[in-house]
């Protein structure tokens, strides 16, 4: 079944590390067959991760995006991954269904679940913090 975006005007998408961008008026755009895409939302710059937990998500988003260069980015998500649960152990159960869903290489889902990470990350922050107010 294909899959529809809609782009509107000026908006950008990923499309297999292609940034694509809608110079006219919004539009549909079908597509056929497998690709891996990420929409402007979900895209985060290198100068965007800035957390550990942000580094994870940095990382997984070049594995996902650039195959050829996917083996050098899992080994950085493994290194990040590895500090931030010596950090944190209390994430270890976000970590662990990341680590199965990067070993089953669906890394769009991993990148969806990392948002978790980042949300947890900011909780322990927000919570430390208070506690030092």
């Amino acid at each position: 079944m294909p899959l529809r975006i809609k782009l509107p005007s000026k908006e950008k998408i990923i499309i297999n590390g292609a940034v694509i961008e809608n110079g006219g008026e919004a539009t549909t755009i079908i597509l056929h067959n497998r690709v891996d895409i990420l929409r402007r939302k979900e895209v985060m710059s290198e100068n965007e991760a800035t957390s550990p937990a942000r580094r994870v998500y940095y990382a997984l988003q070049c594995a996902y995006l650039f195959d050829t260069d996917r083996a050098q980015y899992l080994d950085l998500y493994r290194q990040f991954e590895q500090d931030y649960m010596q950090a944190a152990p209390s994430a270890g159960e976000i970590l662990s269904e990341i680590r199965s869903l990067v070993a089953a290489e669906r890394y769009y889902d991993a990148l969806r679940k990392t948002q978790e990470l980042i949300d947890h990350e900011t909780e322990r922050l927000t919570s430390v913090g208070a506690a030092s107010s």
